[in-house]
């Protein structure tokens, strides 16, 4: 072994010192090695100091050498990375690795859990939306049938207590079985439905039950993510906020189910013309599937779709089975329960829409509901119309009437009107009116319209006036039934301070001296003129205010002695309430149009309404007593076609505008009234030639109409006899006067009696019992007269009188005669009409 010194062998991670050449070849460069902390390792002598405690020559490249590990470092790295990535090749490089999956779905549930966050508490359960709160106000017949349904939308809110069970339960079965213990969102649902949906199995929303009231109630029907996400977190919220009975019941009262139907209450209307509350399981498993697809559901619009709309409700069926809500032999027995065809219809046309706007305008006078509130909906109104009694009186109409017009080849047929009014006397119910022919046609109602006179159908309240406040004649004798007047025909009245007024009778006809019953009878005009001014016209304007008529009644003050005449543009429903006043002996009812309100279940208070006595009982039976006679000997004969004891006074506008009968029975007062009217301007027309007939006259298709209608209405009713108790004298012939033509009284007072009158004062000191009747001394209470209401047979005689003078009384003519040549009519239309004779003035 030699004695040279022999070189150490390099240490693991040795790497030598030397510059390499830039042509070394990289294995050779890659040999380096590192020690544990990844830094290059010298030999052993490598930093050491020398002999003197300074850093060697190897200790002073330490520096350059650690610069160089460590770039031999990225570099390897880089070359490990790229020998894997080369490894990664095909499908391999699209798996993520497992950091990657782990990283994405921390990312997401952040996402997530922040975005719900936000979304909770930025997204607030707003207002209902205007649609959803909309309901119409719903207007019943006194037996519960509805008439009409007003407002935009029909809908008729309920309590779930007013929906059947079966119902509630069709409508889970249906839609969320799960409704009752689910949560408000099912993510499950919402994913498989809209799966569904975009495979083909038709559309699905997946959302529960609260979801859909969210969107009904709270949001609109758009399709968009938005609404979609709104949904979402105010179902969450509202699940907290309200009970699920709740949540269910307005869930179904905001549900379209077709028809224009919002709505079960509506629906079961729409369908099967019953409440909510009488659905059973088959009707109510039909409604619950219309809501899947209300229009194509419908079976009777798209018969073509029965089988599939079937095994929709069978579905509903068996799902009602399963959740136990349904006896299994019941659903054996079930048939699928085809709707109607057609139901009562709930539009404003025929007598429907001016049925609903005099009720509500009923409503608002009366302060029982306010106009804001009824228009807001919600209502549920119960009137007194009875409608057996308002299709009677339709009925009557068209074949008195309207079946007889010719508008096509008459043109004055195109003028035809027809009102008309039906009150129980002795509850001041409206049980039936007549309007027009159609509301969506004819908008006026003329029930309730006061712009056509009266005419003679105004006499009675003279009359009654006259007994009412003891009257007398210009010479004294006391106003009965049997006091004499002189009816010739154009005789000045006497007693009237104003210009001469001498009213002329109809045709011109003198009746020389007359009773008041004959000259009521023959509708009389120079009588009652006469009589108006014996008893004062302010004291008739009082009593037929207090019988009924409204103090705002169009020329009913100031008209003087022609107020007598009906120149009182008074409406055909408050000259119903005046005669049932006197059918009522002389008590008086307010009349009314609603029997309840109720709104969402909640009843509304009605006013009180007071009887009280408009007349004495003496006053209201001896005016019907004569107007009997009206009906059995006079211009109303045709209205004996009731079958019933009536009574009764035709009347006749100036020149023939308008023909009225007013009539009653002991139990019910109808009034009707026939108008001219021009469809294009308005403007009142008269009636010559309607029908074919020279005049109309309250004689004529009045008097049919309301003998027809009397007739049907109280048909299966007891037949009732009037009680009259009259006023003494009531039933004696009073002498006329020495010279009834000549001048006024004598007397300064006319209401004082004569020194030759008979003694006829009403000796009665008893004061009205709480019937109406009166008591005497001992209490009794006495009859006057107990008529059997008999009638006369014989066809009509018509209406006689005329109305119709010039200036200062001048001669006018009138119109035609009836076909036998006869007289026909109640008043005479002249050109003067009947302000002629007062130049054109009312009086004050």
């Amino acid at each position: 072994m030699s004695d040279e010194p022999q070189p150490k062998k390099p240490r693991p991670g040795w790497a030598s010192h030397e510059p390499q050449a830039a042509d070394t070849p990289d294995d050779a460069r890659d040999d380096t090695r590192t020690d544990a902390a990844g830094l290059p390792r010298s030999n052993e002598s490598d930093g050491e100091a020398d002999g003197h405690g300074e850093p060697g020559p190897a200790s002073a490249k330490t520096g350059a050498s650690a610069t160089a590990g460590a770039s031999a470092k990225k570099t390897a790295r880089e070359e490990r990375r790229a020998a894997l990535k080369a490894r990664r090749t095909g499908w391999r490089r699209l798996v993520p690795t497992w950091r990657m999956v782990l990283g994405a779905f921390l990312v997401t549930a952040l996402l997530v859990v922040g975005g719900f966050l936000l979304g909770y508490t930025l997204v607030q359960i707003p207002a209902a939306n205007a649609a959803a709160t909309q309901q119409a106000n719903v207007y019943l017949y006194a037996d519960g049938t509805v008439i009409a349904r007003d407002g935009e939308v029909n809908r008729e809110n309920v309590t779930l207590s007013q929906i059947s069970e079966d119902a509630q339960h069709a409508v889970l079965a249906a839609e969320d079985r799960d409704f009752y213990t689910e949560s408000a969102v099912d993510p499950l649902a919402m994913v498989r439905g809209a799966w569904n949906t975009l495979t083909g199995k038709g559309k699905q929303s997946g959302s529960t039950i609260t979801q859909q009231y969210v969107k009904n109630y709270y949001l609109r029907q758009e399709q968009t993510v938005t609404r979609k996400v709104k949904e979402f977190f105010i179902a969450i919220k509202l699940d907290r906020n309200q009970s699920k009975d709740e949540i269910l019941e307005g869930y179904l009262n905001t549900s379209f189910f077709g028809r224009g139907a919002y709505g079960i209450q509506a629906a079961a209307h729409a369908y099967y013309d019953m409440d909510a509350s009488e659905l059973d399981a088959g009707r109510a498993a039909y409604l619950a599937a219309l809501v899947n697809a209300p229009s194509q559901y419908d079976v009777v619009a798209h018969p073509g779709n029965r089988a599939f709309v079937e095994k929709r409700w069978n579905y509903v069926l068996d799902g009602m089975v399963d959740e136990g809500w349904l006896d299994p032999a019941e659903r054996a027995r079930l048939t699928f329960p085809v709707p109607k065809r057609t139901t009562l219809s709930t539009t404003m046309s025929g007598q429907r829409g001016y049925i609903v706007n005099i009720v509500k305008q009923h409503l608002v006078d009366n302060k029982i509901v306010d106009e804001a509130s009824l228009d807001a909906g919600g209502y549920r109104i119960t009137t007194t119309l009875q409608k057996s009694k308002q299709d009677a009186f339709v009925e009557s109409v068209d074949d008195n009437l309207m079946d007889r017009l010719d508008k096509k080849n008459r043109k004055v047929d195109t003028y035809v009107r027809a009102g008309g009014a039906s009150i129980e006397p002795k509850t001041g119910k409206v049980v039936a009116m007549y309007n027009g022919i159609d509301y969506v046609k004819q908008y006026t109602p003329n029930a309730t319209r006061r712009d056509f006179q009266v005419g003679s159908s105004f006499k009675p309240f003279v009359f009654t006036a006259a007994v009412e406040n003891g009257s007398r004649t210009q010479d004294g004798r006391r106003i009965t039934p049997g006091t004499h007047y002189d009816g010739t025909s154009e005789r000045p009245v006497q007693g009237w301070p104003g210009p001469r007024y001498a009213p002329e009778n109809e045709d011109h006809e003198d009746y020389g001296d007359i009773t008041v019953s004959e000259a009521t009878d023959k509708s009389v005009n120079a009588v009652y003129a006469q009589m108006a001014v014996d008893v004062g016209p302010d004291k008739v304007r009082k009593t037929a205010v207090g019988l009924g008529l409204s103090p705002d009644t169009p020329d009913l003050d100031g008209a003087g002695p022609s107020i007598a005449l009906g120149v009182a543009n008074a409406s055909v429903l408050d000259m119903t309430q005046a005669y049932a006043t006197l059918a009522n002996h002389g008590k008086h009812t307010p009349y009314t149009l609603v029997e309840k309100v109720t709104q969402n279940g909640r009843d509304i208070a009605l006013p009180e309404r007071h009887t009280r006595r408009a007349v004495s009982r003496e006053a209201a039976d001896t005016t019907t007593s004569v107007l009997k006679g009206v009906v059995e000997k006079g211009t109303a004969t045709a209205a004996q076609t009731s079958g019933r004891p009536a009574a009764g006074k035709t009347g006749t506008a100036e020149e023939d505008t308008a023909a009225w009968f007013a009539g009653y029975t002991p139990d019910l007062a109808t009034v009707v009234a026939v108008m001219g009217q021009d469809p294009v301007t308005a403007g009142h027309k008269s009636l010559y030639g309607a029908m074919g007939l020279p005049r109309v006259n309250g004689g004529g298709a009045p008097a049919e109409i309301w003998g027809q209608y009397t007739r049907d209405a109280l048909e299966g009713e007891p037949v009732s006899s009037f009680s009259l108790r009259l006023q003494p004298g009531a039933d004696e012939s009073q002498p006329p006067a020495p010279d009834s033509s000549g001048g006024p009284s004598s007397s300064g007072d006319v209401s004082a009696p004569a020194t030759d009158a008979p003694d006829d004062e009403n000796t009665d000191s008893g004061t009205p019992d709480d019937d109406g009747g009166s008591t005497g001394d001992d209490g009794s209470e006495s009859e006057g007269e107990n008529s059997t209401g008999g009638t006369t047979t014989g066809s009509p005689t018509g209406d006689t009188g005329g109305t119709g003078t010039g200036t200062g009384g001048g001669d006018t003519t009138g119109g035609g005669t009836t076909d036998d040549g006869g007289s026909n009519r109640d008043e005479l239309p002249g050109p003067g009409g009947l302000s002629g004779a007062l130049d054109g003035r009312r009086w004050d």
